[in-house]
């Protein structure tokens, strides 16, 4: 196991925006691809956004598409989600997450290892 440790969320009304962080190890970081998942409960793991070991690409969900930015700082080790526009059915437990065979895929079995998650919370 590596360590991937979330942080940014919190309380926003809807419209207003989050930037979450994802931090991990260097060695975990830059061989892996990184996604983002969110979790409500009730409901399955649900995947948000994932971006290649370069940076150079990245992929969302339907939900987020024209609203979630994913972007990441390699000399930081740190993977950023942007998020504008927020909604209440944005609310959830954010996750990032260290997809290191490169499966480059939105299942939550591709991803080795798994952030604490943290809260994103979007009032009406």
């Amino acid at each position: 196991q590596v360590q991937l440790v979330e942080s940014g969320g919190g309380l926003v009304q809807a419209g207003g925006s989050l930037r979450l962080s994802c931090a991990a190890s260097a060695r975990t970081f830059r061989s892996s691809v990184i996604g983002w998942f969110r979790q409500v409960q009730g409901k399955e793991r649900e995947f948000v956004a994932r971006i290649n070991r370069s940076g150079g690409s990245a992929y969302y969900g339907n939900s987020v598409k024209g609203r979630f930015t994913i972007n990441r700082d390699n000399a930081k080790n740190t993977v950023y989600l942007q998020m504008n526009s927020l909604k209440p059915e944005d609310t959830a437990v954010y996750y990032c997450a260290a997809d290191p065979f490169d499966y480059g895929s939105d299942s939550v079995s591709a991803y080795a290892y798994w952030g604490q998650g943290t809260q994103v919370t979007v009032s009406s």
